[in-house]
């Protein structure tokens, strides 16, 4: 079982780490709130949990491109 890290735009991987090797509490996932933790954090029926965040290069896009993080948006 893993962390994975996704981008919740694109969908590209970013980084994963076995569950043995870190927690929760070592990767900051401790202090999201209930709300931001349903938001961002799902598990998968093999035990993986996935972690959604926006990437470098989504990020990049939205800051280049504001009209992008419109609802609606292809990267969203």
């Amino acid at each position: 079982m893993s962390y994975r890290y996704v981008c919740r735009c694109c969908g590209m991987k970013i980084v994963e780490f076995d569950q043995s090797a870190v927690n929760e509490v070592q990767l900051g996932l401790d202090s999201l709130t209930p709300e931001e933790r349903q938001h961002i954090i799902s598990k998968e029926q093999d035990g993986d949990t996935v972690i959604r965040i926006v990437c470098d290069y989504c990020r990049e896009a939205f800051n280049q491109h504001p009209e992008l993080s419109l609802i609606g948006s292809p990267l969203q």
